[in-house]
């Protein structure tokens, strides 16, 4: 991974704070915010929280895959006091297949959201990216469902705890079939999420950035920036197309994105022995 500053805290509270975010990981016991021991409004400080965790998981032999773009909904910007999107990690044990059953016991206090998915084809490492150069890069696109998760209790978040907290990552479902960008239409394709067959989520792919590939354009500028480039082969979750929606237990939740097809988050009670 790329360096990244650590903005106005010292090392030993982003230490300190990274090794907090872990231990309610690793517990999966949700623990109170953190942005009163970071300055206010410090960017920097957060992913440095979250880059400390990532090289932590990287050394523990957890496998990078690709990146999610948080805050995409102008709306939410605005709730949290930012003007732009969020970022987050995306490891391997995070995938899981369109659906596979998931253990409730895995996850806090999860929520879902349909989403589009881009595979890169090639490495993108131009710091200032050009659409055309994005769109040659991808591979295809594929229907994904995003099960965000929060370490902080209640989802009592602010912009610092959640880029703390690899932007409120969980776990990531995506669809099989992949479908060229020349395929589908990814700003005016509608969304309908349903559980257990009751719509609960509408949306299109307007509603990410006005299109899905502008914040894809937005990541890819800020990883290369960051030294960490996205890479062929990595996947890129590119924001929510429509509300958010709690997970309420065991119950089958699925997205269905026009020209796209379908896939499936279904939850489950425990694990497998």
């Amino acid at each position: 991974m790329g360096q990244i500053g650590q903005g106005g805290a010292s090392a030993e509270v982003i230490a300190g704070l990274a090794q907090r975010l872990r231990d309610a990981h690793e517990s999966r016991v949700a623990i109170d915010p953190i942005r009163d021991q970071l300055p206010a409004g410090d960017l920097d400080a957060a992913y440095a929280v979250q880059q400390a965790n990532t090289d932590y998981w990287v050394r523990q032999g957890r496998r990078l895959v690709g990146r999610k773009i948080g805050l995409t909904s102008k709306a939410v910007q605005a709730q949290l006091g930012v003007d732009q999107p969020d970022y987050g990690m995306l490891f391997a044990d995070m995938s899981v297949c369109d659906g596979e059953e998931v253990p409730l016991s895995r996850l806090i206090q999860p929520k879902v959201e349909a989403e589009i998915a881009f595979v890169m084809e090639r490495d993108l490492t131009q710091p200032m990216a050009t659409m055309a150069e994005l769109i040659s890069a991808v591979a295809y696109a594929l229907p994904a469902i995003e099960i965000v998760d929060s370490r902080i209790a209640n989802w009592k978040i602010s912009i610092v705890d959640t880029i703390a907290d690899n932007a409120s990552s969980g776990l990531f479902v995506l669809g099989n079939r992949p479908v060229k960008l020349s395929d589908f239409d990814g700003r005016l394709c509608g969304m309908v999420m349903e559980r257990n067959g009751d719509q609960v989520s509408i949306g299109a792919g307007a509603a990410c950035l006005g299109h899905p590939l502008n914040a894809a354009l937005w990541l890819a500028r800020k990883m290369a920036e960051c030294g960490s480039p996205l890479r062929a082969g990595d996947v890129v979750l590119s924001g929510a197309l429509g509300p958010m929606v709690a997970v309420q237990g065991e119950e089958i939740l699925e997205a269905r994105i026009n020209g796209l097809g379908s896939v499936r988050a279904v939850f489950g009670a425990k694990e497998q022995a």
